[in-house]
């Protein structure tokens, strides 16, 4: 497909004020084990044309079948769809022409079936001997590969390998069952699992499962909380990316991701304490996110999007970036070839400060330690939450103590940022897929933060 870009191009621009060509390709490897036995493996390649245009509103169509004819006619169409009633434009941007891509230390191309089932088996045999009766293990990795064009000028060439592992496990014991997550991504290849040290992550939560089954709730009633970096990594994502994202203040996604408490003109509204500082930054090395231009040619940069306890930015693209008479800060995102680029977050996280582990507990005469979630809620404007510990302690007069079982978090996003008052100064992230679009697709995304300790919450 790739040998139509420049005629597909060509052809469009003609037709559009605004043309783009965008050919993309994924290699995608999957290796699917439950409780001990290969249930699923998968080698795929997909690829495609993407085509957008605009004049009165934005047009997308894709095409995956290599005859001019096709494509040409796929063209037509969307060239009539764009000339429909519509107010929309594109920001103004410097058209870039360059290349780019992820390097791998031990690359994807080389590593086996064989080695990814051998991993597999490994990991499941040290959960099998922890008793761990429900493991389900995927390990997943995948190259992907895209020429971007526009009339504009623009050229982009990149090469984005990824790796990504995710096991969902269970402990049952006297009819007490805990079920834990762990998830984590990396651009590059599979060095990745020398640096995730996933034996380790798996033995400490079979050990966070057995402890949770086993342990008591903690009375109803006000603590301070300190909170993980899996527990400000959720909030990140879900009450700063998602209220941040442009489309969603201005009513694109109303019907399909939900609105915001955000509206277009609250910037420096106050919405936590003034040590607050949330970032988008899909430059970070290695990020699930990363990426150096975006869907629309905009170069990746760091946003802060609450900062200083004020809402300071939006995520946008140069479609809500245009409607804004602003421009576009570079969270353009597709999933795949065929999915139209949409406002999204990369690497969503809560900026870390100065202090240590140990200060933030020491202060706490009556509090939670939080370290993971095993649920959470939040509403369509992304205000009401709600967090339920998975991994959890009480603190008692800066010690920590007993494992508590599932203590529930229920508040606000404003009340949750207003109440932290000191923070960490390390840094985790833990990887996830962002659902959003019509129709859904599902973005690869970090989400972290460092520990953070929190005055006066409700907890039941």
């Amino acid at each position: 497909m790739e040998e139509f870009v420049e005629r597909a191009l060509d052809y469009a621009s003609k037709k559009a004020t605004y043309a783009e060509a965008r050919y993309c390709s994924s290699q995608r490897n999957v290796v699917l084990m439950k409780n001990g036995t290969i249930s699923a493996t998968g080698y795929s390649v997909d690829s495609g044309l993407a085509i957008r245009l605009l004049n009165r509103s934005i047009a997308f169509s894709s095409v995956n079948v290599p005859d001019w004819g096709v494509i040409r006619e796929e063209i037509d169409k969307a060239a009539k769809a764009s000339e429909m009633i519509g107010r929309n434009k594109f920001s103004s941007e410097v058209p870039v022409k360059d290349s780019w891509k992820v390097d791998q230390k031990k690359k994807i191309e080389d590593f086996s079936f064989e080695d990814r089932v051998q991993k597999m088996r490994e990991l499941d045999d040290l959960l099998a001997g922890e008793k761990i009766s429900m493991r389900i293990l995927s390990l997943n990795d995948n190259i992907e590969e895209e020429y971007n064009t526009s009339s504009e000028g623009m050229s982009l060439r990149s090469r984005l390998p990824k790796i990504s592992f995710f096991a969902m496990i269970g402990f049952m014991e006297n009819g007490s069952f805990e079920q834990g997550t762990v998830e984590v991504g990396y651009s590059g290849g599979y060095e990745a699992l020398d640096v995730w040290k996933l034996e380790q992550r798996l033995k400490h939560e079979s050990d966070v499962l057995k402890n949770a089954a086993r342990a008591k709730k903690l009375s109803d009633g006000k603590y301070d909380l300190v909170a993980g970096p899996e527990i400000s990594g959720i909030v990140a994502h879900e009450s700063c990316g998602h209220p941040t994202e442009l489309d969603r203040i201005l009513g694109r996604e109303m019907a399909q991701a939900g609105e915001s408490f955000i509206k277009k003109n609250n910037r420096g509204m106050r919405v936590g304490s003034d040590i607050v500082n949330l970032v988008d930054d899909p430059t970070l090395d290695h990020s699930f996110g990363f990426y150096r231009y975006d869907r629309d040619g905009v170069r990746a940069k760091k946003r802060y999007l609450y900062k200083n306890g004020l809402i300071n930015d939006f995520l946008s693209n140069r479609e809500s970036a245009g409607r804004m008479e602003e421009k576009s800060n570079g969270a353009s995102r597709s999933s795949e070839w065929d999915k139209e680029p949409l406002v999204r977050m990369s690497t969503t996280y809560i900026e870390p400060k100065d202090h240590n582990f140990e200060e933030l507990i020491e202060s706490v005469k009556e509090g939670i330690y939080m370290k993971s979630f095993t649920e959470w809620n939040i509403d369509d404007i992304r205000f009401n939450e709600k967090y339920v510990g998975r991994e959890a302690y009480h603190i008692q007069n800066g010690v920590i103590k007993e494992t508590i079982r599932r203590p529930v978090i229920e508040t606000t996003t404003i009340n949750f940022y207003s109440s932290i008052d000191a923070i960490g100064k390390d840094l985790e992230f833990s990887a996830g897929t962002c659902g959003k679009g019509d129709p859904m697709q599902g973005v690869d995304v970090w989400m972290g933060g460092p520990h953070i300790r929190l005055r006066d919450l409700n907890v039941r």
